[in-house]
This record gives C-alpha cells, sequence and structure tokens, in this order.
C-alpha cells in the first residue's frame, strides 16, 4: 500500500536478504551501538538489500507501493517489533519507560500504547494523507 510503514523490527537470530519485487521503499537500518544509520535510502524492484542479525529496520513504501521477499539465514528465523501490539514496550511499566529514556510520563504512555491493535504494518490515515499533500 502507498506509503505504509513496515514496523521497525530485528532479527534475533538470523540475516536477512531482502529482495524488491515492486516499487520502492525509503529503508533504514540501525545497529544497537549505532550512533548513525548503516543504510538510509531509497530501494527499487529488482534490488537487494543485506540486513545483518540483531540490526533494526524500517520500511516505508513509497507512491507505487512496495513489495518483497526476505530470505532468512536460519530455518527458524524470529522476528521482533518494536512498536505496535506485539513490541516489548508493551510489557514494561509507563514510569521505566520514562526512567530509561528519559522522557515525561505522559511521552512513556505514547511509546507503550501509540498503535493501539496495530501489529506491523502501519498504513496512513486519509486525514494525514489530505494534509501532506495540501
Amino acid at each position: 500500500m502507498q506509503n505504509a510503514i513496515y514496523a521497525p523490527h530485528w532479527n534475533l537470530n538470523a540475516h536477512s536478504l531482502i529482495y524488491v519485487t515492486r516499487g520502492s521503499a525509503r529503508v533504514q537500518i540501525v545497529g544497537n551501538q549505532q550512533q548513525h544509520a548503516i543504510f538510509d535510502g531509497q530501494v527499487q524492484e529488482g534490488q537487494v538489500l543485506v540486513v545483518p542479525q540483531n540490526y533494526v529496520v524500517v520500511k516505508q513504501a513509497g507512491d507505487r507501493g512496495f513489495e518483497w521477499v526476505s530470505f532468512k539465514t536460519h530455518e527458524n528465523a524470529m522476528t521482533h517489533n518494536l512498536v505496535g501490539k506485539t513490541s516489548p514496550f508493551r510489557g514494561l511499566p509507563v514510569d521505566m519507560l520514562a526512567s530509561m529514556y528519559q522522557i515525561s510520563r505522559q511521552e512513556a504512555e505514547n511509546l507503550k500504547y501509540n498503535r493501539g491493535q496495530e501489529m506491523a504494518l502501519f498504513v496512513p490515515s486519509y486525514r494525514s494523507q489530505g494534509r501532506a499533500s495540501a
């Protein structure tokens, strides 16, 4: 879907090879000790991108959508989302999140609950799309 975001996630026990089959996307890849992204750019149909194990990746579809196939280096690859219904933040107390990230209690609540029941694919609302094009 156009401009949809695949939530930030990482592979716990596998590297990932992403092959773009259709469309384009902006992709960011960041390691846990990195100050900057190791990759922050556009990928399009026919391109391949490698995401190392334990590196966080986020994808945002372009105007023509985005389709890809991921090949994992482990037969039972485990993927974890950073946001959404299955986020590890959901299991932490709000006060702990606020202390860990040095943010307000309200910001910690937003971090913990901001995507409701969505799990991994976040589709922009029509209202926000209208504002973006105005």
